[in-house]
């Protein structure tokens, strides 16, 4: 009982990060149509700034749990205004075009990758746990760092859920990921909502990455586990669906989670990519993917 409490409880934890990472993909490919390989750098330099600028922080005189929400609040704004750049001067134009946006990406994974190298330099850093502690549930146990992390992911999924089913912004994403012309003919201004589209897609991601900053070791290829996974997860559920995205990355974190205990993590890898296959042979659009 305890061995299966605590792969669900492992399951819990390492599918909360990817549902977030996820969840930003899918919506940047709904609004936009392009799959942005440079996502996993968002991820990657919330991390980062909120390893290097914590220190300084607490040695500044603040307390932990401070200097922790003041460095995620600077790691988010730094995201912002990056995924703001990158969108004026490089999606923007970009816009439904597969290839185009596919070497854009790509290019700007490399580009940033040595920005961060650079800047943060190569030696992986580490992000003292904010609450310390640990509980027992069903036998199983969880760090409270873990367990707060879970919390965080869970409100923000309910949150992006009820905005896109009861607010304004969430209805026009949603028909611009529809059918974008239908939307623009009934008014709806397509280049704002595409812009905050993206700019909800990259903030998932800098949230993902400063939740699991306290729980991993920060370095500047971070994120490039994440995406793989992330892309996985977006794969098997469906691109574009949120539903799809929260099913893929359940499905993603229990194989990772069991194949990691009974196997090894390249079996659990390896069963990943099997399961894409047998998806995009059964169901090419993912489980979840519309038609």
């Amino acid at each position: 009982m305890s061995v299966s409490a605590q792969l669900l409880l492992n399951s819990l934890q390492i599918g909360a990060v990817y549902v977030l990472f996820a969840m930003g993909l899918t919506i940047i490919f709904g609004v936009m149509r392009i799959v942005n390989f440079a996502h996993g750098e968002f991820f990657t330099l919330c991390a980062l700034i909120i390893a290097v600028s914590m220190p300084w922080l607490v040695e500044g005189g603040l307390p932990l749990w401070a200097a922790y929400g003041l460095s995620f609040v600077f790691g988010l704004g730094a995201v912002t205004l990056l995924s703001l750049v990158i969108f004026r001067f490089g999606f923007m134009k970009f816009q439904r075009d597969m290839i185009g946006s596919f070497i854009l990406s790509i290019g700007l994974v490399l580009l940033l990758q040595g920005v961060y190298l650079d800047v943060f330099g190569g030696i992986p850093r580490v992000v003292p746990p904010v609450v310390e502690g640990t509980y027992s549930i069903m036998g199983a146990a969880i760090t409270a760092q873990r367990l707060l992390l879970c919390a965080i992911a869970l409100v923000i999924t309910i949150a992006l859920y009820w905005m896109l089913t009861h607010t304004k912004l969430g209805k026009g994403l949603r028909a611009i990921a529809e059918d974008h012309e239908a939307a623009m003919l009934q008014g709806i201004p397509y280049r704002r909502i595409t812009l905050y589209g993206f700019l909800i897609g990259s903030l998932l991601a800098a949230i993902a990455g400063g939740l699991i900053a306290p729980v991993s070791v920060p370095s500047p290829v971070i994120g490039a586990d994440y995406l793989i996974k992330g892309f996985i997860a977006v794969i098997i559920g469906g691109l574009g669906s949120i539903s799809g995205a929260i099913l893929g990355s359940a499905l993603i974190a229990v194989i990772d989670s069991v194949g990691g205990y009974y196997f090894d993590p390249s079996t659990a890898t390896i069963a990943m990519f099997v399961l894409v296959m047998l998806v995009l042979i059964v169901r090419p659009r993912g489980i979840l993917g519309h038609a």
